[in-house]
């Protein structure tokens, strides 16, 4: 904290010059002021990190400095001096948001201890308040990109199961952004500050599964050579997401519906039950109801999970949103790579809209950045795009062709078609060619009729 600034208040003018002389020693910024008012001033010019005023001053208390400094500089840490007899005037300034108090006369060694824990206690507190900022601005429902009607619905319905402690359960394809979801509807509970733990039951062996979800007691089966929190207890107070939940065998369903309904757990070996806190959010691709049916999914867990169910639509249902998740993921991965100059001209966004994105949200991404990170040149082009995105041609409505009232020709338009494509590929036949999806005999036929050359090329 060494060069923080520290504004001393105090009508004794010896004990403000020896408190001034010790925070300076300890590499402190320290100025003076002499009453409530003088402060005030030197405050409105002088930006302060921290006050320390007596409590007893002529004219404008120590007590009343306190309140000004409160209303109109919330954020400058306040500690006050007072004689020992007065200890309550100090438990009263604290009340009103002093942070501390030191009892005269003054220590050195405390004074600087006193000052060092006050000026770390707000670096913390606004570390934390950035933190906050930063996962607000991550995870915040409108990080969601789109703007269709049914995601629309989901995200309003996920933002008020959001203010209740109801069990959600999301479906949606992969890729579509069931994390994301999730994490987006703890965020913004009153869970927020308590812990997100995810589990993947797909992607950890059955035989493991259990001792991961409710933990396991040392030498309760081999190789458990000690005691073992499990992913529940970790979550108690706060949420526990449960990806790909369709994964679950059976015999863990039953412990599910036992976390559900009586909110406790038993770790493996253990002789008694564990009582938890926790919001249960789960996601799946698969069809619950289908599972249902065939007795690989417990109807009554099934209804235990499904009280607030939200379906994330695939991205093909949102072709409106495309162009836009393009240009957000553009831009992340340009910063990410260093690459801000790289562009993307309007004429590829047809070849993103068509596409159906079976990977949905998350195969976009890649492909985005896969571009940012391979594209050679400035400008990515037709020639840099997947082959999967080049073979889906855009439709004709992509183009944009006005058509006038008047009528129009043809030829025309066709040689304009030849000479834009000609032009974009500067020339090069056989990728205009390609370009046009026609051959390069059919193209220089086309340019033989319409007398197309290269400027300067003589005929």
């Amino acid at each position: 904290m060494i060069g923080k600034r520290v504004l001393v208040v105090d009508d004794e003018e010896n004990l403000r010059r020896v408190t001034q002389l010790k925070l300076q020693q300890a590499g402190y910024e320290a100025t003076t002021a002499s009453d409530g008012a003088q402060a005030l001033d030197l405050l409105a010019r002088h930006p302060q990190d921290l006050i320390i005023t007596d409590l007893k001053m002529p004219g404008m208390s120590g007590m009343d400095l306190l309140r000004r400094v409160k209303e109109d500089y919330p954020e400058v840490i306040v500690i006050v001096v007072t004689a020992f007899g007065t200890i309550e005037s100090a438990v009263e300034a604290m009340r009103l948001g002093a942070h501390d108090y030191i009892i005269k006369p003054v220590n050195a060694d405390a004074l600087k201890l006193v000052v060092s824990r006050a000026l770390e206690h707000h670096r913390l507190r606004e570390e934390v308040k950035n933190l906050r900022s930063m996962v607000d601005s991550k995870y915040g429902f409108e990080n969601i990109v789109g703007k269709s009607k049914a995601l629309l619905a989901t995200l309003d319905n996920a933002s008020r199961a959001a203010q209740s402690d109801a069990t959600v359960l999301i479906r949606g394809e992969t890729g579509t952004g069931k994390e994301l979801l999730a994490k987006a509807i703890h965020f913004n509970s009153s869970r927020r500050d308590r812990p997100f733990i995810v589990i993947n039951c797909g992607a950890i062996p059955k035989e493991l599964l259990e001792s991961e979800l409710f933990g396991h007691t040392k030498g309760s089966f081999t190789g458990a050579l000690a005691n073992k929190k499990g992913k529940i207890e970790m979550a108690d107070q706060g949420s526990l997401f449960l990806d790909e939940i369709g994964e679950m065998p059976l015999d863990l369903q039953v412990k599910m519906l036992r976390l559900i309904q009586e909110r406790e757990i038993e770790r493996i070996g253990a002789p008694n039950a564990t009582k938890v806190n926790v919001r249960i959010i789960a996601a799946t691709h698969r069809n619950l109801e289908a599972m249902v049916e065939d007795g690989t999914f417990r109807e009554d867990l099934y209804y235990r999970l499904a009280v607030i169910p939200l379906i994330l639509p695939p991205l093909r249902e949102r072709p409106d949103d495309i162009a836009e998740l393009v240009a957000i993921f553009f831009k992340k991965f340009k910063e990410r790579q260093n690459r801000l100059d790289l562009k993307v001209p309007p004429s590829l966004l047809p070849y993103f809209s068509i596409h159906r994105w079976p990977g949905n949200v998350r195969e976009l991404e890649n492909v985005v950045e896969r571009l940012v990170v391979l594209t050679p040149g400035s400008e990515v082009s037709v020639e840099d795009l997947p082959d999967f995105l080049r073979r889906e041609r855009p439709p004709l409505e992509a183009i944009h062709l006005e058509l006038p009232p008047e009528g129009i020709s043809l030829e025309a338009v066709e040689r304009e078609l030849v000479v834009r494509a000609l032009q974009k590929c500067n020339w090069n036949q056989t990728k205009a060619a390609a370009y046009l999806d026609i051959s390069r005999k059919v193209l220089i036929y086309r340019m033989e009729k319409f007398a197309l050359k290269q400027e300067g090329e003589s005929g």
